[in-house]
């Protein structure tokens, strides 16, 4: 029988594969999109990880959810150095969220207050996603807009405290082979998942629409 992380990965391949490969992505790895384009996105993902890692404290403790919270993953601070790069000093005050972000980070807020297996399946989603495509943008960044290596602009993308990503995804995938779920709350994380995919997509969406490029 396959193991849950396998079966997660599986179940989900297909909206990951739309969502890696949504219009706006591609113009944006592309280099055909703009910086404004690249640090609108950046946008977008504060609220999202605003709502990941604003309750994680409070999950440390969880049966469910306490083993995957590791500070080494939070985004929040890094995200914060990248936009004060991009927007300036007060990029908060220019700060506002798509319609199809705020539902995205709504469901996050609503799944870290209520329902710790569908936290993992969101924080499952994002970090390994990080860890794995995200070194694809982090690297088009730094050639189409001229970003320092590493530095800020990217600094998102790149894990300080994780000096062997292939290892922590290793142990990241056995903690959710380790999960302490039944089989139909498995099915339900799983479940959650694809709708995390399908609201990562509908914020592609919505920025393909504000940066759509002209025919």
């Amino acid at each position: 029988m396959d193991s849950f992380s396998t079966v997660i990965r599986t179940a989900s391949h297909e909206q990951h594969v739309e969502a890696e490969t949504s219009t706006f992505m591609s113009d944006l790895l592309g280099g055909r999109l703009g910086v404004d384009a690249y640090a609108r996105y950046t946008e977008q993902l504060w609220f999202v990880y605003e709502a990941l890692e604003t309750g994680a404290e409070r999950l440390a403790s969880d049966p469910v959810a306490g083993p995957f919270i590791q500070p080494e993953l939070f985004r929040l601070s890094a995200l914060e150095r990248d936009l004060t790069h991009l927007r300036g000093a007060d990029w908060r005050a220019g700060l506002s969220a798509l319609p199809a972000t705020r539902a995205y980070a709504d469901r996050v807020r609503e799944c870290a207050e209520r329902w710790p297996g569908g936290y993992v399946a969101h924080h499952y989603t994002r970090y390994l996603g990080d860890l794995s495509g995200g070194q694809i943008i982090r690297d088009k960044a730094e050639k189409t807009w001229g970003f320092e290596k590493k530095g800020d602009g990217v600094r998102f993308y790149v894990f300080e405290e994780i000096g062997n990503p292939a290892a922590f995804k290793r142990g990241y995938r056995e903690l959710l082979d380790a999960v302490r779920a039944d089989d139909l709350e498995k099915q339900r994380v799983v479940a959650e998942c694809k709708k995390a995919f399908t609201l990562n997509t509908a914020v592609f969406m919505a920025l393909g629409e504000e940066f759509r490029l002209s025919a």
